[in-house]
């Protein structure tokens, strides 16, 4: 029963993959801020470049798999240490190549976190004011407060901690690998190395908001629930319990992960027994609201609000209308979301709701079949296959000051200065958009060899990461519905790095084993 359901989601998981990867090959998802504006943009692939780029990628990501193979008699003490230092030396290099200034709601966080430290002001809490709308951002504006207290106020130290943040995830990727393939008897310091070097992963240190810290938590806490699947020690899941309640502080979707854990663990009652079984699911149930409630006991206590801070705060249903866009499938709506909450309801929770359910019952009965499906299916496509996390906006930036008369004069991206690297990546520079093409080729690239894990494990009836499976399957569904950035699925990233990263070597295997074969075989033959 439990491997027919595990064989159900890595069929389920295998036909979206496969969906990405063959809609690829017709279709290009791209977000370039410069180029385009804030809009997802899907447009025909240029087969031919896109299929030399992918010969190329992965040509070096054979070179480098071979290079990490010569890695395996040195120590994990040695090899370990090192790579995260050469991780943390390129991600430093990175902050002072394109120091980006922080915008949108990176600066709003940044802007009230200094308010609530220098001045003592709380206003935001208050009717239409930013945490008032939108409270679940108070975790990285008490965050970025706290180091604003402790540490100089300067943005390299919050950067700085990004990179920790950064590294103990790419930790986390070598371990949960490990964790998986327990029975490996290599040390597998290619996935490591490839965590080290992901490139979003690198430009993204310089992002000041929750994405690079809840991914760290989170995939720390799976990490350890899979750990105790194992071991069974109670310390393993209080800590993957601890771990997902503070990741979804700082990101709501933790309840994804929570959902993901729990399943697994159910999967694996006769392993676990019924009481350690139930014992676990109520430490993962309990803690994972705590620091919520914590919260708004001490905002309440403290006298800055006088009501729990959901209360009138913007229903998800703005964001379930967001989703449903014609126009964009689901991205940013122009603020026609915004309004309907902020002027129609005039921040009235209850209101609003009701408001937002009569416009998306317009939106489904308006659309015919054939646009809803088509609507979907870009959503879909767009989301998983743009393959950059959106890196080049929120990553690496682009001064207003380089508009180059495109007509997106409305760059908003700012640098503390300029250097030779801001000048090679300015506006839409031939160096950018290949960067951003590079990184759209690896990432189907990556899927493709998940695609091969997820084959082999059927055939063979293995379904070890199914934790991992039903954590990707959670966010495929979610960001179905709801408003869609790519830049909103980076907590998969290091999921999708172990995934495709044992398919890789699966299909590395059993080219070995077919080259030792045939020489075998001509061997014999003389």
């Amino acid at each position: 029963m439990v491997k027919a359901a595990q064989r159900i989601l890595y069929v389920m998981l295998a036909f979206c993959i496969g969906l990405f990867i063959a809609s690829s090959f017709f279709i290009r998802a791209e977000y370039n801020y410069f180029k385009s504006g804030d809009i997802p943009v899907l447009e025909k692939q240029q087969l031919g470049l896109f299929l030399v780029i992918l010969g190329v990628v992965l040509a070096l990501g054979a070179l480098l798999y071979k290079m990490c193979l010569k890695l395996n008699k040195y120590s994990r003490k040695i090899v370990i240490p090192a790579t995260l230092l050469l991780s943390a030396a390129i991600q430093i290099a990175i902050l002072f190549l394109f120091p980006r200034l922080p915008t949108d709601d990176s600066e709003t966080v940044l802007t009230l976190a200094r308010n609530m430290l220098y001045q003592q002001d709380y206003s935001s809490f208050q009717t239409g004011g930013y945490l008032h709308m939108f409270p679940f951002n108070f975790s990285i504006v008490l965050y970025l407060k706290t180091l604003l207290d402790v540490f100089p106020d300067n943005y390299l130290v919050i950067k700085g901690f990004n990179i920790l943040f950064s590294l103990v995830t790419t930790l986390m990727v070598y371990l949960l690998y490990k964790e998986i393939n327990a029975k490996s008897t290599e040390q597998d310091y290619g996935v490591l190395v490839f965590a080290a070097t992901y490139i979003p992963s690198l430009f993204m240190s310089n992002f000041i908001y929750n994405d690079v810290i809840a991914t760290a938590f989170l995939t720390s806490a799976l990490y350890c629930a899979i750990r105790f699947i194992r071991t069974r020690s109670l310390q393993d899941i209080l800590f993957a319990a601890i771990l997902l309640s503070i990741g979804n502080y700082f990101r709501s979707i933790g309840v994804i992960f929570l959902i993901a854990i729990m399943l697994s663990l159910v999967f694996n009652m006769r392993t676990l027994g019924v009481r350690k079984l139930l014992l676990s699911l109520c430490l993962m149930a309990v803690l994972f609201n705590v620091p919520g409630w914590t919260q708004n006991a001490v905002l309440q206590a403290t006298q800055v609000v006088d009501e729990p801070v959901n209360d009138n705060a913007a229903p998800v249903y703005m964001w379930l209308n967001m989703g449903i866009n014609l126009e964009t499938f689901g991205f940013w709506d122009n603020r026609e979301s915004y309004n309907i909450y902020q002027r129609e309801a005039n921040y009235n929770q209850a209101e609003s709701v009701e408001l937002f359910k009569e416009s998306i019952s317009n939106k489904l009965s308006e659309a015919t079949a054939g646009e809803l499906v088509k609507m979907y299916y870009n959503k879909l496509v767009w989301t998983w296959t743009e393959g950059t996390y959106q890196v080049e906006r929120y990553g690496i930036g682009n001064d207003s000051s380089s508009d180059s008369g495109g007509g997106m004069g409305f760059i908003m991206d700012r640098y503390s200065y300029t250097t030779w690297a801001t000048d090679w990546l300015k506006a839409d520079s031939k160096y950018r958009s290949g960067l951003l093409r590079v990184l759209y080729v690896m990432n189907i690239l990556m899927y493709g060899f998940l695609l091969v894990r997820l084959i082999s494990g059927i055939r063979a009836k293995r379904f070890e990461e199914t934790s991992l499976i039903l954590v990707v399957l959670g966010f495929i569904g979610f960001y179905l519905l709801w408003e869609i950035k790519s830049r909103y699925i980076y907590p998969v990233y290091p999921l999708l790095i172990v995934l495709s990263y044992m398919g890789f070597k699966d299909v590395y295997d059993v080219m070995v084993l077919r080259r030792e074969y045939r020489t075998d075989a001509e061997t014999d033959q003389r």
